[in-house]
């Protein structure tokens, strides 16, 4: 089974909505466009470019393919993420596209929860998942994520979509690497950690006492 792998890039209060650029995403009204920008140095660059260069595969949903496809293919040949994102598979999760134009694109067809099991399920390396709110929520619901890489801004945004929606399936996740960046952003990865785990806490229990 190939791992699905999610990065996200989030505001503390956990928007992910039109990171990079204020035309991105004005669903709602929002106004926010590019917050994250104004964070990024040459490391939190050379993080992503890691991240990047070990996917096998881009799955994306159709907001976020079509700024990526008008976007990329003008990187500079020595640019490692242009170059990995232009070549690579990519497999594209909409409603309303025809076809797909960007190299090494596939337009995924029917159920979309049932399509993305049967590309886990197909042969191959990581799948990774960048932006794609609106695809992300099916996937989250369908529990379909098997790793999150989320990258947390120091920016208080107050409205805008979020990750995690009203669809997500309660779950226990595990702390597998976190970092934090020159301008602050905290770099973490999660895995799945089975269930969620429930219990009480204070002075009049065990774990106060033994635990502290």
């Amino acid at each position: 089974m190939r791992k699905l792998m999610v990065t996200t890039f989030l505001s503390l209060d956990g928007v992910m909505q039109a990171p990079g650029g204020s035309e991105e995403d004005r669903d709602g009204g929002f106004e926010h466009g590019g917050w994250s920008a104004p964070h990024f140095r040459m490391d939190l660059l050379d993080r992503m470019a890691d991240v990047v260069g070990r996917a096998d595969a881009l799955l994306l949903g159709r907001r976020t393919y079509d700024i990526f496809a008008e976007a990329w293919p003008l990187a500079a040949d020595d640019d490692p993420i242009g170059a990995k994102l232009n070549t690579m598979p990519k497999y594209v999760a909409s409603r309303t596209l025809d076809t797909v134009a960007w190299q090494n694109s596939t337009l995924l067809t029917g159920d979309v929860a049932d399509a993305v099991t049967a590309l886990k399920e197909s042969e191959g390396g990581e799948i990774q998942v960048h932006g794609s709110c609106g695809l992300l929520q099916t996937l989250i619901e369908h529990d379909l994520v098997d790793e999150y890489h989320l990258l947390v801004f120091p920016v208080l945004l107050g409205s805008g979509k979020r990750l995690f929606g009203e669809g997500t399936v309660p779950a226990g996740l595990r702390l597998l690497d976190s970092t934090t960046s020159e301008s602050g952003v905290v770099v973490s990865t999660y895995g799945r950690g089975g269930k969620v785990e429930y219990g009480a806490m204070g002075p009049e229990t065990d774990n106060w006492r033994t635990e502290r």
